[in-house]
Parts: C-alpha cells; structure tokens; sequence
C-alpha cells in the first residue's frame, strides 16, 4: 500500500525504512528538507493515491493540532489520519471529531519500540473504528515484531494513546525500580562488583527484562555512570497516567513515586536518576546531560 509519513525523526525515519522493507511505498515530509521526499503537506498528498493514509508523527500538542488542521484542508472522505505521537487520548478524541465532519477517518497509535525498533518492531496499541483501522493494517503489520504479540486493537479513539501512556508509566516505575536498587548495590562495601551482579541476573531470575539488558549495555559503556548527571526529563505521559488514576479514583503509589523522583533529579544530582537518563537514552536515544 501507499502511505503518507509526516515526521521523520528518530522514530519516523526508522519506521519508513522498517515499512519500505515490507514492500509498501512511503512518501515522507520532514521540515528538514535532507530528510524528507516531498517539500510540502499539498505535495505529499498529492502523491497518494485515494483513499490515503497519512502517519503522523511530529510532537504531541501544537506541532500535532497544526498538522492535523492543515490535513483536513488537504485530504478528502475515506481518508485516513493516524496520529502515532505521544498526544493525550483526549486529544484524539477531538481529532476524530474534528476529520470527522470532512468524512476523514482517525486512528490514534501509541507506539513503543524506541531507536531500537527498525530491526526489533514496534509494539502498536491502536484506538479507532474497525474499518478505519483496516485500511492500515498492512502497515501495522509491516512495523510490529515478528510472531504474534505487539499489535492491539485496543478500543475506541483515543484508547491506542491511553494504553500507551499506561505502558509508559509502568515503564517509570520499573525503570526506578533498577535504578534504586543499583544505587544500593553501589553504596555498601562488600559488592565489589555491581556490574556483574545486573548481568548475572539477565538469566533465571524472575526480574530479568529488556530494560534490565540496556542496564547493563549503559554500565558497559560507563561503569559507575560516572559520565552522566543525576538528571532525567518526563515525557509528560508519566503526569497523564496519574492524573488520570487521581480522576478513576485507582492507587497507583510506585508509577507517582517514579515520576517524583524525576522531579527530585532536577534539585540535586540524583545517582538514581543516572540510571533512569541511561536507560532512557540506551532505548529512546533521549538527550543525556554530561556530569560537570
């Protein structure tokens, strides 16, 4: 199929390679012109053959709400937008109305894979109606992970966004989890080796992950994270996650306590938040700060 591509960033770029790999034709846009196919919105859909998909993936809030604008001038009925950004799910669900009105379709895509996802797939969670969702789903395919896990229709607009956010802040706190206990295994004297001990424990043991393995890539490269501040930003998907667990009236003490310490990293150089900065650089490629 033929797919529209705007935003091709650390994420976007990768993902237009992963799904010309498969076979479909990718038109991409970028501001930077050294990246992108076409120079414009207009000449972008010009190029598609109807009815159009267009992937959007520029940054959540303004940057998304122009894009979106611009599109429904462009696009026509049975089009179809899909926002794969980090936005708020309530967000999509004034996008949908708003393409809406045109005939334009809109599928929200919370997705997860990182700088690490052109060869390993991406996870999609995606929200929207089933027909529109099925004019993408040969992209979907192209991008998910080989087997049968890491694609779900998770519900209605805006449901691909909230799952996502959901999966983010779970990710706050398991990330804060390692980073509190290499912190531990640091202080005391009689680990001598606290490199090892996080290698040792990515076979047989009930903690190993992924995040665990790119632990352990970071202290490879930087044993005792000496290189890095204690500093380490929140997307915003960590806020969203509490605020909407304060509006369901659901617990969720370690996901709060996760995006806390974040907030503590910006007062002092926190050694936990080293870890945090590491691991979110080794899977995301996020912006470390150098310690001073």
């Amino acid at each position: 199929m033929q797919l529209g591509l705007i935003g091709l960033g650390k994420m976007g770029g990768n993902m237009r390679e992963r799904i010309r790999r498969a076979g479909h034709t990718v038109v991409g846009y970028d501001r930077n012109p050294d990246l992108a196919d076409v120079h414009s919105l207009e000449e972008l859909v010009s190029k598609l053959e109807g009815p159009r998909v267009v992937w959007v993936m520029v940054p959540a809030g303004a940057a998304t709400q122009s894009t979106i604008d611009e599109l429904a001038a462009l696009l026509s009925p049975d089009d179809v937008v899909v926002d794969g950004g980090n936005s708020r799910w309530t967000d999509d669900e004034k996008h949908a109305v708003e393409l809406g009105i045109k005939g334009i379709g809109f599928v929200d895509a919370g997705v997860s894979g990182g700088v690490w996802g052109l060869d390993n797939g991406y996870a999609l969670m995606v929200g929207g109606d089933a027909g529109n969702i099925a004019k993408v789903q040969p992209v979907f395919d192209a991008l998910k992970p080989e087997g049968d896990f890491g694609f779900v229709h998770a519900g209605k607009v805006g449901a691909g966004h909230f799952s996502k956010m959901v999966h983010n802040g779970i990710e706050y706190a398991m990330m804060q989890a390692y980073a509190e206990g290499w912190e531990l295994l640091e202080k005391v004297d009689s680990v001598t080796d606290v490199r090892e001990v996080f290698r040792s424990w990515q076979e047989g043991t009930v903690i190993r992950s992924w995040l665990l393995d790119l632990a352990v890539n970071a202290l490879d490269s930087d044993e005792h994270l000496d290189k890095l501040r204690g500093f380490a930003e929140d997307s915003g998907e960590g806020r969203w996650t509490v605020e909407a667990a304060i509006d369901n009236s659901v617990p969720l003490p370690a996901i709060t306590a996760s995006l806390f310490a974040r907030f503590a990293s910006r007062q002092d150089d926190s050694p936990q938040m080293k870890m945090v900065a590491a691991l979110r650089n080794q899977f995301g490629g996020h912006a470390v700060e150098s310690a001073k």
